[in-house]
């Protein structure tokens, strides 16, 4: 799905389309208010947009009709995150820019990007520059202590995890953490049962994709009863544009209780 080659970079656009919220998010940071013209329905950063904004479905079902009636001249996607035969039906009428955000390198790449292509290359440089002095922050941080093995959910019925390549395994290193997981591709199904077997300390259950919440917590400790369990924030270890900054403090508060 090789679509942004074609788009003009460095051009005035005026009406956007974000189909990724931690990408609607950073269009906000970068000063997009009147240009973004269109988001999904998990866009619910600012909360301001949310209530002002068109909203053109959800991130895997697009609403094709309202994007026409909103002719937008820019639409920003990324490859995990939207349906490819739905972004390639696009690419046919309309300029669409595709991201692929797997790593923290991967965003501060993809931040730039974006900047350069919206004519937004100074700020997108400095906000790419505070969040690589917060990460090395942290990195310094963490090589003081001892990583936890944890799993970290994001789906029940079946249970999913966050496994290798994919940014949240970037970004639970970052934090202090092992992923019991890492020897799996993407986001594979597992059992509960294998928690024990591969000596794990911690589980971490995430706010979204899933809403975890405490009646699922007290579902797993009936089967982990030795394991610790916690409800995480999902958007600070999923969301790879400007929440970055405020992950960083985030991920310090875990050095601080384990």
């Amino acid at each position: 799905m090789i679509l942004s080659e074609k788009i003009p970079v460095q051009k005035k656009y005026s009406r956007i389309i974000s189909l990724v919220p931690s990408q609607t998010e950073l269009l906000a940071y970068l000063g997009f208010e009147e240009e973004v013209v269109g988001i999904t329905k998990f866009c619910i950063h600012p909360s301001g947009w949310f209530h002002q904004k068109t909203r053109v479905g959800g991130t895997k079902n697009i609403n094709l009709e309202k994007i026409e009636e909103l002719s937008p001249d820019l639409i920003i996607a990324n490859k995990e995150e939207n349906v490819k035969e739905q972004i390639e039906q696009l690419s046919k009428k309309y300029n669409v820019w595709v991201t692929d955000v797997n790593n923290l390198d991967e965003a501060i790449k993809m931040i730039n990007d974006i900047g350069k292509l919206t004519q937004r290359q100074q700020q997108a440089s400095s906000l790419s520059l505070k969040i690589k002095e917060g990460f090395e922050k942290l990195k310094k941080t963490g090589a003081e202590k001892r990583k936890i093995r944890a799993a970290y959910f994001i789906w029940k019925d079946p249970w999913m995890v966050a496994a290798s390549q994919t940014f949240i395994n970037d970004m639970l290193k970052y934090a202090g953490f092992e992923n019991v997981f890492a020897n799996l591709d993407r986001y594979p199904e597992i059992s509960l049962d294998e928690l024990k077997k591969i000596n794990t300390e911690l589980i971490l259950l995430s706010s979204e994709p899933y809403p975890f919440n405490e009646k699922h917590k007290r579902e797993i400790e009936k089967l982990n009863p030795d394991i610790k369990i916690e409800i995480v924030d999902g958007e600070m270890f999923s969301w790879y544009g400007s929440r970055l900054l405020k992950s960083v403090d985030y991920f310090l508060s875990f050095f601080k209780h384990n």
